[in-house]
């Protein structure tokens, strides 16, 4: 089993990679066209050099990788994958052979944590509108990390039985610290992951964004909803 798991940033994303990477029937690989991403646009993201510097650029190869043998002999692998990413001219045929998973967080929760670690925040950086896209070009399955924080064991038993995979316990907890499948931007943006051992708690209402925040909310909610129409 394949799976391609669908997220834009500030999510559940790097924590549901620690919940499937902590079973020992997977393989895990941690946002595979980010360094491609980067080296195609020259965006001045946080530690940028260095991504482009360490991890493949060619997106060619990276899709090579991703229909080619899964790493350690696992059985399975995920991919923890950013829909903004793929670039128009990426390809994408490597998607067909996956379960695609699209992991969705309110926009204002994304809008307001992505904008404390960047100076500005546009909607082609958060992925609502490309992640919609991909949904309705490959389908797949729907989950709300919302969902996931309130009932981890509950939720991950609910998307296990949707793709027909065993449940393993293991998805639950994790070791605390920095994990050897993080791509090297785990420096800036996984502070907070690597000092948990599990899922947090329930989260409260969005926040409330004001001027420019609000304005990229507006623009996002309705890609946000079209999804979570479909959520488990």
């Amino acid at each position: 089993m394949k799976i391609a798991m669908w997220s834009g940033p500030r999510n559940l994303s790097t924590a549901m990679m620690y919940a499937f990477g902590n079973r020992q029937d997977f393989a895990v690989w941690d946002e595979p066209f980010y360094a491609p991403y980067l080296a195609k646009t020259g965006y001045d993201h946080p530690m940028a050099d260095q991504i482009t510097a360490a991890h493949e650029v060619d997106p060619i190869k990276v899709a090579a990788r991703c229909v080619g043998p899964i790493p350690d002999g696992k059985p399975h692998f995920y991919m923890k994958h950013m829909p903004h990413h793929m670039l128009p001219d990426f390809p994408l045929d490597w998607v067909d052979g996956c379960i695609n998973i699209h992991l969705i967080r309110h926009p204002a929760r994304v809008i307001a944590s992505y904008g404390a670690k960047r100076d500005a925040v546009e909607l082609d950086d958060i992925g609502f509108v490309q992640q919609a896209a991909l949904y309705r070009r490959f389908g797949g399955v729907v989950i709300d990390s919302a969902d996931i924080r309130a009932d981890p064991e509950g939720m991950l038993r609910k998307l296990c039985d949707r793709i027909d995979l065993p449940f393993s316990p293991a998805m639950l907890s994790w070791p605390a610290g920095p994990k050897v499948e993080d791509g090297v931007w785990a420096r800036h943006w996984y502070e907070a992951v690597h000092q948990s051992t599990g899922f947090a708690g329930a989260e409260g209402p969005p926040p409330e964004l004001v001027g420019m925040a609000a304005e990229l909310l507006r623009e996002a909610l309705p890609h946000y909803r079209a999804l979570e129409r479909d959520k488990l």
